[in-house]
């Protein structure tokens, strides 16, 4: 089986793996940082702002179940890529919304996804999309307590869910992915 990445960063990474985690061909979705100046980021250092890193999340699929156009178009309707910096309540350029290119090729692909939101499916109005293309450079994977966290909430006793950050993943998480369900039913695996 054929094996191919790409990585994106579109707010808190837990929005974004809990959707790509449930899709179609999505072999893994992973939670790290891309970005940055610091090697080997801590999340409380990422946080902070200070080394230039985003929350992303690399997204290992299956070219043949899923494409790198379809994935692109999923992304820029899961999270709002004309908020500079922010994503809902959360703010700083660790939350920016960007795609990490591997080659041009790539790059030209996300020019053309961002261009067919600009003009022909403008589900964001008139508002200019402001996601940041930006070249890949080391993708440092999260803490192993952000990887599935969504899924480990779902599945967690109340009593776990009481010491996991459950208003984020009820009132922030949850409508996204039963939007991207909704909006993509046939894309998700069940």
């Amino acid at each position: 089986m054929a094996e191919e990445t790409i990585v994106v960063a579109g707010g808190c990474f837990w929005c974004v793996e809990a959707v790509y985690s449930q899709l179609k061909g999505i072999l893994r979705a992973e939670s790290g940082y891309c970005g940055g100046r610091v090697p080997d980021p801590t999340y409380e250092q990422v946080c902070t702002g200070e080394t230039g890193h985003a929350e992303a999340v690399k997204i290992t699929y299956d070219p043949k179940i899923i494409t790198a156009e379809d994935i692109l178009k999923i992304f820029f309707t899961i999270h709002n890529p004309t908020t500079l910096n922010q994503q809902g309540p959360d703010h700083g350029t660790q939350y920016r919304s960007a795609v990490f290119f591997k080659n041009p090729a790539e790059k030209a692909l996300a020019q053309k996804v961002i261009a067919y939101f600009s003009t022909e499916n403008k589900i964001w109005g008139r508002q200019r999309i402001v996601t940041s293309l930006e070249p890949l450079t080391i993708f440092y994977r999260a803490e192993e307590y952000h990887q599935n966290y969504f899924d480990k909430f779902s599945k967690a006793s109340t009593f776990e869910k009481m010491k996991m950050n459950g208003g984020y993943c009820q009132y922030i998480i949850a409508p996204k992915v039963a939007k991207a369900r909704k909006e993509f039913a046939a894309k998700f695996k069940n």
